[in-house]
């Protein structure tokens, strides 16, 4: 299979496995599920890209330092093996995810979010359409659930926006996708495997991705370490950059 269906074949079935094991009446609880989901999901994708790409590099949140000679080598997968920890240990939310993208010298290539808890996986391989422009009367912007950042604050001094509370970044970025939001902007620090399947996604249905000033998306680095992230509809991009770029002025984050 190609990249595309790798990442979505990767992500679909390391997701089932997470809600497998959410299932099981006997298995672990609290934080215990959540570290014991992260492990099995971690060691499904590693093993399947050991087997199926043995000479690509994959930098994940629970593996080790990504070698400087293996970013050299140019093939690069970024995994989240599951985003959204907190929202996973809690039986009763969906907003999680498992991320899965491919970058090449830079630029990233294939990418697949599974959102389990819906039964969905949206990936590069078949891109979703972006929905209509909805008709929202404010901005809505999806936020992190537990780590606000204060830049959203200082933009809802520039646009009247509605905040709109959610677990993983894949989910953000896939309800910016189908119109359940208009933007998702974080600020005050990610990792490469937080926003690079979303990304990926969110780029081949033809949303915009950016830093928060503007600048291209750069993964493969060799810090993993991606500070801040615009997704959001191209109709509303000019305007959000503006007011974000007068937040950070304002606010003295640049």
């Amino acid at each position: 299979m190609d990249d595309h269906e790798l990442a979505r074949s990767l992500a679909t079935t390391a997701g089932e496995l997470l809600l497998d094991l959410r299932r099981g009446a006997a298995g672990p609880v609290g934080c215990k599920l959540g570290d014991e989901g992260d492990r099995r999901s971690h060691a499904l994708l590693a093993e399947s890209l050991r087997r199926h790409r043995p000479r690509d590099a994959v930098r994940s949140e629970e593996g080790g330092k990504t070698s400087d000679a293996a970013l050299l080598n140019g093939r690069l997968w970024i995994i989240d093996p599951l985003d959204g920890t907190k929202e996973y240990c809690d039986r009763d939310r969906a907003d999680w995810a498992v991320h899965v993208a491919l970058a090449e010298r830079g630029k990233l290539v294939a990418g697949a979010v599974a959102l389990p808890a819906h039964g969905r996986t949206y990936a590069t391989d078949d891109p979703v359409r972006l929905a209509a422009d909805p008709p929202h009367a404010r901005y809505r912007v999806a936020v992190s659930r537990s780590h606000r950042p204060a830049l959203v604050d200082a933009l809802a001094e520039e646009l009247d926006i509605e905040t709109v509370p959610m677990g993983s970044a894949g989910v953000k970025v896939i309800a910016v996708l189908t119109g359940a939001a208009d933007a998702y902007v974080h600020a005050g620090g990610q990792y490469e495997w937080d926003s690079a399947a979303p990304v990926a996604v969110a780029s081949a249905a033809g949303a915009h991705t950016s830093r928060a000033d503007g600048s291209e998306l750069v993964y493969g680095n060799a810090s993993p370490s991606i500070p801040d992230l615009l997704v959001c509809r191209p109709a509303v991009a000019e305007t959000m950059l503006a007011a974000i770029g007068a937040a950070a002025r304002k606010s003295g984050m640049r």
